[in-house]
């Protein structure tokens, strides 16, 4: 388990801040294979359901495989009940996925949130299928060190949408400069508030860059 687990150590960065109205989600777009950079533009935000998201740290096949039973789950479960599932319903659900497997475990880092009726929440889970919620940022991957430094420094309690997406740009883009398996073409950011999960452009992100 401890070998599988060290595994995790894979070339990705991955941001996500609780708002006051709302989370943002960022990431970098590089995705390697040992020492050989297997695309430079690489999503790894996924909308799992149209208030849900989940940011992508680890084997890919393994999140993708996660992000399969995930929507099937949740779709099922709001067929079933007539209802929209919950934030932190989907994120038990995700863990007791991942519990499940936890001998031959997914090999992923995985940052899940959403809004809903409890307002902006986050969740980190972990290949143990351990859940914990997050009240302010996270951040996962080999480049967490320097985006956790941003986050430290620029994070404040009330903080916007607006605010949070220049906040978690700066501490991707950190990432990049001194993280070398973090990089690819860009960064990705979304948002997810009352009106839903929103995947930004690039043209819109090179303006945050910008300011």
């Amino acid at each position: 388990m401890e070998e599988q687990i060290k595994k995790l150590k894979t070339g990705t960065t991955t941001v996500g801040i609780v708002c006051k109205d709302g989370i943002v989600l960022a990431a970098e777009k590089k995705a390697t294979l040992g020492y050989l950079v297997a695309s430079k533009d690489d999503i790894k935000i996924v909308e799992v359901m149209p208030h849900i998201g989940m940011t992508q740290a680890g084997s890919v096949g393994d999140i993708q495989a996660l992000v399969r039973y995930l929507k099937a789950e949740a779709t099922l479960y709001e067929l079933r009940e007539n209802k929209r599932i919950s934030v932190n319903a989907a994120a038990s659900l995700l863990a007791n996925i991942m519990y499940g497997g936890r001998w031959y475990p997914y090999l992923v880092q995985v940052i899940l949130a959403g809004v809903d009726e409890r307002g902006p929440q986050l969740f980190i889970l972990h290949p143990d299928g351990s859940k914990l919620e997050e009240k302010k940022f996270f951040s996962t991957g080999s480049g967490s060190p320097m985006a956790f430094g941003v986050l430290e420094l620029l994070y404040k309690d009330g903080i916007t949408i607006e605010e949070a997406k220049q906040i978690a740009v700066k501490a991707v883009k950190a990432a990049v400069e001194r993280d070398i398996a973090s990089g690819g073409k860009g960064i990705d950011v979304a948002v997810i508030d009352k009106n839903g999960f929103k995947l930004l452009s690039q043209e819109e992100v090179q303006k945050i860059l910008k300011n």
